[in-house]
């Protein structure tokens, strides 16, 4: 995957569930400049990232986006501002403050990154201290001929399986179409309302455009699903004190049937969606490539042309 030279792959999704049998790495945590600005993060070296590791002269830069400290309805407000007294490690109100990834540290009134340094303290673009929790909906069918025939790889001799792929307006990568948990939002609905809005452009439909919408959806997103992943995710996004989990679930069309009467069309943070062909070709953004492949796996579809491949970039 895009996440490390150690490749996660070599993981089982099952162990992901907890961090503590798993080594996290950082790559595009340690990315600059940071999205959206010009800032340089200071650097870190790939043996001082881990908090275990003393390093008396880190010095990273602080940083949160004027739009986070604008203090709209999804941001906090800042550690020192009156009256704010967030509950770490707990569900605080609608706000969920615990990690899928178990406790974190808390360090003079902040979280303390349960991965390691970034180079970068404050919040970034990040509404919440601490865990920002998202969302991603792997919505997959297999690749059909004219004749409706699956269509297998001339290499692998795998069926090839498509997803429904955004290309993220902010950077320009290709993405899953998933978005942020709302407070007091159940991830069930947040996965459907999130490709709903990305994938289908259902903000800008009426009423009843919607509700036929909706309809159709409901067989696909009530059906038996695969939760590919639950947890710590490398976004550049990431600081020292808040970074991105997310809960990537699965949602397969074995019939196509069901997508293929939908219209896919971009909406929301999407500039374009799309079908894609999964492989180990693709660069997805931040961790959605490993993702993918976890997909892959699970449905015994085609993914690299090398049968001895172990690793992907």
């Amino acid at each position: 995957s895009n996440l490390s030279a150690s490749c996660w792959s070599r993981l089982h999704p099952a162990n992901m569930f907890n961090s503590y049998n798993v080594k996290f790495h950082h790559r595009k945590a340690l990315t600059s400049p940071y999205p959206g600005s010009h800032i340089e993060r200071s650097q870190v070296p790939e043996d001082k990232v881990g908090w275990l590791t003393e390093w008396e002269d880190y010095n990273p830069v602080e940083y949160t986006a004027k739009s986070v400290l604008a203090r709209p309805n999804w941001a906090d407000p800042q550690t020192n501002d009156e009256g704010f007294s967030p509950k770490f490690n707990e569900r605080d109100g609608e706000v969920e403050r615990k990690s899928l990834n178990g406790l974190y540290v808390v360090e003079n009134g902040r979280p303390r990154n349960p991965v390691g340094r970034t180079g970068l303290t404050g919040r970034g673009l990040l509404g919440r201290w601490g865990p920002n929790h998202a969302a991603d909906p792997v919505v997959t069918r297999w690749k059909r001929d004219g004749s409706g025939n699956k269509v297998a790889h001339p290499v692998s001799g795998k069926n090839i399986l498509q997803f429904v792929a955004i290309k993220r307006r902010d950077c320009g990568e290709w993405a899953i179409p998933g978005g942020m948990v709302d407070p007091g939002e159940k991830i069930t609905a947040t996965l459907k309302r999130e490709f709903e809005e990305e994938a289908l452009n259902s903000l800008q439909k009426s009423p009843e455009e919607k509700a036929k919408l909706e309809k159709q959806l409901q067989k696909l997103f009530s059906q038996e699903h695969f939760v590919v992943y639950r947890g710590y995710v490398d976004d550049p996004r990431n600081t020292d004190n808040a970074w991105m989990e997310t809960e990537a679930v699965n949602y397969h069309d074995e019939t196509g049937e069901t997508m293929d009467n939908l219209p896919l069309e971009a909406g929301d943070d999407a500039g374009v969606v799309k079908w894609v062909d999964i492989s180990e070709k693709l660069e997805l953004y931040a961790s959605h490539s490993y993702f993918i492949k976890l997909v892959t796996e699970k449905w015994g579809a085609h993914w690299s042309e090398d049968p001895g491949s172990e690793c992907h970039k």
